[in-house]
C-alpha cells in the first residue's frame, strides 16, 4: 500500500511540476494553452470533423502538408484529447478531420485508463489547456472480445483484463455493448479518480465523455 501511495504521489508531482514550468516534456518548448473553446464546443468540433470525414470532404490534409513543409510547429495547442484503442484501423486525426497539433491523442489496447494514460491526459489538461476528453471505443475490438470471453492470452496481454473487467461485467457476452460500457467506464475513471481532471471539469468547464467508432461506417457516436 505504501508503495502504491508513493507511486501516486510521484505521478502527481510530475504533472504538477510540468504545469508549473509550462514546458513540453522532453522538448524545453513553452506550452501555450490558448484554446478559447468551451468543453461542449470542443466536442462539437470533433463531431463536425467526423461528419466531414463521412461526407468525403476532409479538409485537414492540405493543412498537414503545409505544416510539414514549413516546419513551423514549435508549439502545440490542441483543443481536445482522444483516448483511443491502439487498433490500426482507428486513425484518430483522420476520423475527426483534424490537422497536426489539434488533438492530443493517447492510445492503448482497449482504450483503458492506466496511471500512465491518466498522467498523459492530466498533462493535456493542466499544461496544454485541452477543453474536452473523448474516450473512444470501436466496433470489433479485439481487447474487449478477449476480455468478454476471458481468453487465455500470451505474454503481458492479460494485464489489460484488470482494467477492462470492471466496466463490462453487465455486458453478458455482448461485445458491442461491452465496447460502449468500457468507454463509459474509462471516462468515469478519469472524471472521478483524477483530481487534476475533476478540478478542470468543475472550474474550467472541461468535458469528459465517451463514444464509439464504427469500423464499417466510419461514424463516431457519442454516449451523451
Amino acid at each position: 500500500m505504501h508503495g502504491m501511495i508513493a507511486q501516486e504521489w510521484s505521478r502527481r508531482q510530475f504533472v504538477t511540476r510540468l504545469a508549473t514550468a509550462g514546458v513540453l516534456a522532453g522538448a524545453g518548448i513553452p506550452a501555450f494553452a490558448q484554446s478559447t473553446m468551451s468543453g461542449d464546443a470542443a466536442i462539437k468540433e470533433l463531431m463536425a470533423g467526423n461528419e466531414r470525414y463521412l461526407a468525403g470532404q476532409i479538409s485537414s490534409f492540405p493543412e498537414d502538408l503545409k505544416i510539414l513543409k514549413e516546419k513551423t510547429v514549435l508549439k502545440q495547442e490542441p483543443f481536445a484529447a482522444v483516448l483511443s484503442c491502439a487498433d490500426s484501423r482507428v486513425p484518430v486525426e483522420i476520423v475527426f478531420d483534424q490537422s497536426i497539433g489539434h488533438i492530443f491523442v493517447a492510445r492503448v489496447a482497449g482504450n483503458l485508463v492506466t496511471p500512465e494514460i491518466m498522467a498523459s491526459l492530466e498533462y493535456g489538461v493542466a499544461v496544454l489547456g485541452i477543453k474536452a476528453i473523448l474516450v473512444m471505443g470501436h466496433s470489433n475490438c479485439g481487447a474487449i472480445s478477449a476480455a468478454v470471453a476471458a481468453k487465455e492470452v500470451p505474454g503481458q496481454i492479460s494485464v489489460l483484463y484488470q482494467h477492462l473487467i470492471p466496466g463490462i461485467k453487465g455486458a453478458k457476452g455482448d461485445v458491442a455493448l461491452a465496447v460502449k460500457m468500457n468507454a463509459a467506464y474509462q471516462a468515469q475513471v478519469l472524471r472521478e479518480s483524477s483530481t487534476v481532471i475533476a478540478k478542470a471539469i468543475k472550474n474550467d468547464g472541461v468535458r469528459v465523455t465517451s463514444g464509439s467508432y464504427d469500423l464499417g461506417t466510419g461514424r463516431v457516436t457519442l454516449a451523451d
